[in-house]
């Protein structure tokens, strides 16, 4: 279980920064997605984990909130 949890922490840190720009910025999911080019749906099950995401997605939502990605590999 420790291990599943340990695998899906930086995706669920990866949402939680979003979420966080997003309330920042005083956006809507609604307004997000418009920006983004989805519907206001798509950001609602991103932001609550049921949806994966491609690094175009990721890429989409971070430049609609003014931020910057960084996927490394170690």
């Amino acid at each position: 279980m420790k291990r599943m949890y340990d695998q899906l922490g930086p995706e669920f840190a990866l949402i939680t920064k979003l979420i966080e720009k997003r309330l920042q910025r005083k956006i809507t999911q609604a307004s997000l997605a418009k920006k983004v080019g989805t519907k206001q749906s798509a950001i609602s099950r991103f932001e609550a984990g049921s949806y994966h995401p491609t690094l175009s997605f990721l890429h989409k939502v971070a430049n609609a909130l003014d931020a910057d990605l960084k996927v490394r590999v170690v």
